[in-house]
Parts: C-alpha cells; sequence; structure tokens
C-alpha cells in the first residue's frame, strides 16, 4: 500500500465536500476518479497533492493519511502556467537537472532525456522551433501541455493528472494513453474522456454523497459493475418494502383484537427495529428515447458547396471543399487542433466569409450554431428565468419538464445563470436551441466541460433528433454513438476527405493499415471489390475522381453497392429457376420409369400429377418413397425461386430510392 486515507474528511471554502471517505493507492495502480462535476474529484486530487488539509478527527485516531514510504508527487492542473516569464527550454533544463550537478549536461543519459523531450514536444503538435519562447507567449491550452511535458519528464512517483485529454487532439491523446500504459509508477488521474479511461485504468474510484467507492477494472468494468449494483440494491430495497407493507397489515388486521393485540405490538416493535435499506439513486443521466421533430421538415439537400476555400489569409487558405449534406445526416468532423475544423463550421454558419468559392442552404433550412463562446453567458437571473424569458409562452411546469430533461432538476432551477459551470451553461444553451426547432444543427465541442451524465444525456438527444446534424468533437464516444459518416480533415492538406461510416469502422481500418494490412480487410465484400476496382481505374481517371464532390462520390459507392446486389440477387433467382426445372425434368423422368409410363406421356404430364398418380393402387413401394422425396425437392426448390425472386425485387427497389436521392443532373 503506497498511500492510505482512513475515515478522512476535507472541505473547500469552508463547505463539507468529502466525509467521512477511504482511498488508497496500491503500487503501480492506474486509478480513474470519476464523478459528477461538484462531487469532489478535484478535491481529492488537491488532498493527495498537499493543497488541502484533511480536516481532523479527535474521535477516530486512526483517521487522516498514511504513506508507506517517502515517494515523489507531481500534479497537473488547469491553470495557467506558474512560471510565464520562463522561455520553454528554461523549463526543460528545470525538470530535467532538479536534484542533480550541472556536469549532468554533458552526460549521455541527457542526451537521451533531451531527444525524448523533443519527441514529447513533437507527439503533442508543437515544433522544435518553440523551445525559445516563452511560456506567456502561448494559449491557455498550450500552456497545459507544456505543464503536462514538464511533469512526464519528471517521472514523478504518484502522477496526478486533472483532465489531462482537455487541450489535446486525437493523435496527441492516443500518444499519451499509450504512455501512461506504459508508465512504472502509479498514476491518478480525472478525466471526462471514457475512451482515455477505458484504455488507460485498472482501478475506479467513483465520488458521490461524499464517499468513494472502488472498482476494479477499467471504465466499461465499473459502469457494469455498477449497474449490477444498483440492481441489487435496488432489488433489496422492493423486497424490504413489499415485508414493512405486509408486516403493517398484519399490525392493523390484529392491532384491536384482545387474543391477537400482543403478537400485533411485537410485530410492530419488530418493524420499529428493522434496519432500513436505502433506496439507490438512480443513474444521473436522462436517457432521451422519443423522436425530437424539428419545426420544419426542410428540403433535400441541407447545404452544399463548391470549391468552397476557408481560412484567414487568401494566399494560404486552410481547406477546399465541394461537400453536399443530405438531410437527416449526422456527420462528425475529425482532425488535428489548427487544420481548420472550426473555422470550416463558422463559414457554414456564416460567422465567417469564405475567401472563394461559392456556398448555400437548402430551402427552408432554420441552422442553429453553438460554440464555447455561445454557452459564456454571465446573466444574473435563475436557470428557470432565462430560459422563461426566451420562450414565455411555455408554462413553468412545461419549462421544468423540458430542463430536467437535460439534468436541471429541482435546486438547480433556481441557481443564478453567472454561477454555473462551463458544462452547465453549454447544456443549458443547447436546451434552449433545440427548443427553437432547427433542422440543421451546427456544433463545435458541444460536450467541451460536460461530465459523464451530461454526456450520455447529449448523446440521447442526438441520436433521437431527426434534423440535420455537423459537429466537431474530440469525444471519441460521442463521435461513434452520434456521426453516421466522417469528414478528416488534415493539417496542412487543402483536401478534405468523406468517410461514409462511424467512428469505429474508420479506426479500425486505421489500425489494420497500421499493422501493415490491407486496410480493405476489414470491408465487407462489396467494399472490397469497390477498392479493387478503383486500384484498377488508369491513373488518369484517378485523378479525375478526385475532383468528384464527396456527395457524389458517396453516390457512386451507393450505386457501386447495389448494382453488385442486384446483379447477385438476379444470378441467385436464375440459378434456382433452372435448379427448380431440373428438379422437374428428372423427377418426371424417374417417375415414368418406375411407373412404366412411356416417356413422352410422362415428360407430359404435370409434377402435381406425377405425384398424385405415384401414389395410385399397385404401384412399387420404393416409388412411394420416391414420390415424397421429389415432393419435399420440389417444395424446398420452388421455396428458394421464391426467396430469390424477393431479394432481387428489394434490391431493384432498394435502387430506386438511391435514384430518388440524387439530384436530376446526376440521374443514371
Amino acid at each position: 500500500m503506497l498511500l492510505e486515507i482512513r475515515d478522512g474528511s476535507a472541505c473547500r471554502n469552508g463547505m463539507p465536500v468529502l466525509s467521512h471517505f477511504s482511498f488508497e493507492i496500491r503500487g503501480t495502480e492506474k486509478i480513474a476518479v470519476t464523478g459528477r462535476n461538484g462531487a469532489g474529484k478535484t478535491t481529492l486530487l488537491k488532498v493527495l497533492a498537499g493543497e488541502i488539509e484533511l480536516e481532523k478527527n479527535e474521535k477516530n485516531p486512526d483517521s487522516g493519511m498514511t504513506q508507506a514510504r517517502a515517494f515523489s508527487l507531481g500534479m497537473l492542473n488547469q491553470q495557467a502556467a506558474d512560471q510565464p516569464e520562463k522561455t520553454v527550454e528554461e523549463l526543460f533544463r528545470q525538470a530535467v537537472l532538479s536534484g542533480r550537478t550541472p556536469e549532468y549536461c554533458f552526460s549521455p543519459e541527457y542526451y537521451e532525456e533531451e531527444q525524448r523531450y523533443n519527441r514529447m514536444l513533437t507527439n503533442f503538435g508543437f515544433p522544435l522551433s518553440v523551445r525559445e519562447k516563452k511560456l506567456k507567449d502561448f494559449s491557455g491550452g498550450e500552456q497545459t501541455k507544456l505543464m503536462l511535458i514538464r511533469l512526464l519528464l519528471m517521472q514523478p512517483d504518484v502522477l496526478i493528472l486533472d483532465e489531462p485529454t482537455n487541450h489535446l487532439d486525437l493523435a496527441s491523446v492516443e500518444w499519451l494513453e499509450n504512455y501512461i500504459r506504459d508508465y512504472k509508477k502509479a498514476v491518478v488521474m480525472v478525466s471526462h474522456d471514457r475512451y482515455f479511461l477505458d484504455r488507460t485504468a485498472d482501478v475506479v474510484w467513483e465520488v458521490a454523497g461524499q464517499k468513494l467507492v472502488r472498482y476494479p477494472g477499467n471504465y466499461s468494468a465499473y459502469v457494469k459493475e455498477k449497474a449490477a449494483a444498483y440492481e441489487r440494491k435496488l432489488k433489496k430495497y422492493r423486497q424490504q418494502q413489499e415485508e414493512i407493507e405486509r408486516e403493517k397489515e398484519l399490525i392493523a388486521r390484529f392491532k384491536n383484537r384482545p387474543r391477537k393485540a400482543a403478537f400485533a405490538r411485537t410485530r410492530k416493535k419488530l418493524l420499529e427495529r428493522m434496519k432500513q435499506a436505502e433506496k439507490p439513486d438512480p443513474d444521473d443521466a436522462v436517457i432521451h428515447v422519443e423522436e425530437i421533430l424539428p419545426a420544419r421538415r426542410g428540403g433535400r439537400w441541407v447545404y452544399e458547396c463548391e470549391h468552397l476555400e476557408t481560412g484567414y489569409d487568401r494566399e494560404k487558405p486552410l481547406q477546399e471543399i465541394s461537400f453536399r449534406i443530405r438531410r437527416g445526416q449526422k456527420i462528425g468532423i475529425l482532425g488535428p487542433n489548427g487544420s481548420g475544423k472550426s473555422t470550416f463550421l463558422r463559414t457554414i454558419a456564416g460567422k465567417l466569409q469564405p475567401l472563394s468559392g461559392k456556398q448555400r442552404m437548402g430551402e427552408h433550412t432554420d441552422a442553429a450554431y453553438f460554440d464555447q463562446m455561445s454557452a459564456d453567458i454571465r446573466d444574473a437571473c435563475t436557470v428557470i428565468e432565462w430560459f422563461h424569458n426566451r420562450y414565455p409562452a411555455l408554462h413553468e411546469k412545461e419549462i421544468r419538464e423540458i430542463l430536467a430533461g437535460y439534468l436541471f432538476r429541482g435546486k438547480d432551477l433556481g441557481k443564478r445563470v453567472r454561477d454555473l459551470s462551463g458544462g452547465e451553461r453549454a447544456r443549458l444553451v443547447l436546451a434552449s436551441l433545440l427548443q427553437s426547432g432547427p433542422n440543421f444543427l451546427i456544433l463545435d465541442e458541444p460536450t467541451n466541460s460536460m461530465d459523464i451524465p451530461a454526456k450520455e444525456t447529449l448523446e440521447s438527444v442526438f441520436r433521437c433528433y431527426r434534423g440535420t446534424i455537423l459537429f466537431v468533437s474530440h469525444d471519441r464516444y460521442f463521435l461513434d454513438r452520434v456521426a453516421d459518416s466522417l469528414l478528416i480533415f488534415e493539417k496542412g492538406n487543402k483536401e478534405v476527405r468523406y468517410y461514409p461510416f462511424g467512428y469505429t469502422h474508420y479506426r479500425e481500418s486505421l489500425k489494420k493499415a497500421v499493422d501493415g494490412q490491407d486496410a480493405a480487410a476489414v470491408r465487407t465484400a462489396e467494399n472490397q471489390r469497390l477498392i479493387e476496382e478503383l486500384r484498377a481505374v488508369p491513373r488518369a481517371e484517378r485523378f479525375r475522381l478526385r475532383e468528384i464532390s464527396t456527395e457524389e462520390a458517396e453516390l457512386d459507392w451507393r450505386f457501386g453497392l447495389n448494382r453488385r446486389e442486384r446483379e447477385a440477387a438476379e444470378t441467385d433467382y436464375r440459378n434456382a429457376c433452372a435448379e427448380l426445372e431440373e428438379i422437374r425434368r428428372l423427377g418426371l423422368k424417374e417417375f415414368a420409369e418406375n411407373a412404366g409410363i412411356p416417356e413422352e406421356n410422362g415428360s407430359r404430364s404435370s409434377g402435381s400429377a406425377g405425384r398424385e398418380s405415384a401414389g395410385a393402387e399397385g404401384s412399387k413401394p420404393e416409388l412411394s418413397a420416391w414420390t415424397a422425396d421429389a415432393a419435399e425437392k420440389l417444395d424446398k426448390a420452388e421455396e428458394k425461386a421464391a426467396r430469390t425472386c424477393g431479394r432481387w425485387t428489394q434490391a431493384c427497389l432498394d435502387w430506386y430510392e438511391i435514384w430518388l436521392d440524387t439530384p436530376d443532373g446526376q440521374k443514371p
């Protein structure tokens, strides 16, 4: 046991946050701390770091924090750098030379540390030229990344990380995941990135009700065990409530009967002494299951652009894209920081003028735009007042029901908007946007600073939403749950790639490519044939294909899949018909031979007549067996022909649906 807290209590600003809790760090455990915003996660980290002292408990002399040995500890928080005048180079030397002699600068070990530092800078998206810049010249997110690099170089015995993935792109997050998994010492971390916790944690501590509960395993194991524990507690609570009701009925029935009064008093005393089982609290998230419909359906094409260049410098546009969004699509945008994702959304929303090219919204499109500035509201009114001011026609009961669907319940409705956390304000603004009934949502990092129940709630909202969504998110779990297709942005590359599948399919194909396998190996057979045909296209035609808009490419892809399905279904149907005719021909021939009927007469008999004649009096014993077998074969062949015909018909109907989605100028 490296560290242990027994019966500890901690306060913040004079208010109790954690009360009589236990916590421990065993060896080199990778510990995830989860819980709602405000539950006390950061308070626990500050207790471990020594920034907050535990309250003294005179009643329990064994309470407090104990350590098995002296160890080093380093913590990353979300505040700006504490030494803004220092350069990045000075930061590196401070981390590496701490506790060492100046001669260490000339050792091979120092050279290895410097190379490791350079690799970290690159992995976190910094060019090596930043080593001469002062910390104050970086943004807040960049300063946090530099503080993380310094902390990783120091390699403390206990590494404490508070939201380490907040300002990292996907590539940096994946690098950090691998680093933490291979870290030879203990790690305690708070993060709302469920993928990150799943890949790094082997123990989860949940903070709830001022207590901590330990769950062995990663985040997925924690979710399953928590759900199972909830079901067990709920079952126990319901059983006890049923028992209490039975006892109350007995007491009420016999308390006024002289011969049974003593029995009733005994049962009443037992009932009063019974230890009441607590009703378990349900999951904090609100999972929406009903459809959320826009006020207007809108046209088939929600947005389209042609050779659209976005950015801030006409000489250096961030990307050029020709793209169309169809009604009902939910498209996630992936890419590193600085690749132009947010700039693209701002251009679509009309907040930024395009550098060149054309763009237009579709007919009857009602767009709503959200970014982090949208949630920067500092009103002095309460949550319910703020929402009512925007929708005065709604009754208070309706407003309460709407806000409850976004986790604003009870006393939350009386909070002042300016006192809400960033994630709570974002939830409030998104609830207001969706209430206005838009049919096109343009969202830039909608779940930033939100806790996990809030993210799960929004995921269910967007899955039930029947409008169109175009969004940027670094939350891989959110991407996987919401997006049905992806736009891939690359830094320094103007070309934007469209991927017609979800995030999990995309990651699997990338993993296969990294492992040296053909990415097509994870695709369906239809996808495989399409890829092989594309490879067979001459080079000149390949170049021409790159000029086709992503919407045209998707339609070509859909028509290609359907064509192969129709051809396969038609072939199967024709084969089934040929097989059916062959069974009929052979059956009639064999029947004629066994029954002694001339072949020309047998060939003129129908299959059903043949079967009836075969059962006539005087037929051979083996003839009856043969007719039963023939009838079964014939029935199966007819069933197969009908089934393949239905499949062919459905493939033709699917072609017609795709044809309806095709613009008039592109219809085949």
